[in-house]
């Protein structure tokens, strides 16, 4: 990941950065690793995000 700072604006490189970061799930993973999560709650939790992906996958389709 790269970001160019042009005229030493770095507040607004650090803003893109940012955004960069969240647009392709860094912040989420980072989060996800600072505790120790256990198998059976991993396991769970991969299992509500299938679910919350299904129904929007539905809703999508729904609304074509």
């Amino acid at each position: 990941m790269e970001v160019k700072v042009y005229n030493n604006e770095v507040g607004r490189a650090l803003k893109h950065l940012s955004r960069k970061m969240v647009k392709e799930g860094v912040m989420k993973e980072i989060k996800k690793r600072k505790f120790y999560e256990k198998p059976s709650v991993k396991k769970k939790r991969k299992q509500k995000e299938a679910i919350k992906k299904r129904i929007k996958a539905e809703k999508m389709d729904f609304n074509d």
